[in-house]
């Protein structure tokens, strides 16, 4: 079976970088997205309600409050924006969007070696 690829919204990823900390209340949530990103009581249930029906969050009950936590994985949701990224901007080329990633930032001698690195640990696994 296929995994399905996982994308967010700008307002999505601000929740769930909270929920990949720790799991959290509604009231947590609130009061950190409130200081974080000035968001209303309001805006974060609702968030939390899309969210939940989504299937990007999930709860417990831990007495009357639901523990709310992240139903995906950070590295799930990554790879998901990774592919998407790929697709639309660069038509599908891993070259081209190196390319343009290595023609655009000023890289060091260590993150070259990191960038050998990981293309000798995929070449290997070609074989």
């Amino acid at each position: 079976m296929e995994k399905q690829t996982v994308t967010l919204s700008q307002s999505e990823w601000t929740v769930m970088e909270t929920l990949w900390q720790r799991p959290k209340t509604l009231m947590e949530l609130v009061r950190e997205l409130a200081d974080s990103a000035h968001w209303a009581k309001s805006t974060v249930t609702t968030m939390v309600r899309r969210m939940e029906e989504k299937g990007l969050i999930t709860y417990q009950m831990q007495g009357r409050a639901k523990l709310f936590s992240a139903a995906v994985s950070r590295e799930d949701v990554v790879a998901g924006e990774t592919d998407s990224l790929l697709k639309r901007a660069y038509h599908g080329s891993v070259s081209l969007m190196f390319s343009a990633l290595t023609k655009k930032q000023d890289l060091s001698k260590e993150e070259i070696q990191e960038l050998r690195d990981i293309l000798a640990q995929a070449e290997e696994g070609l074989q």
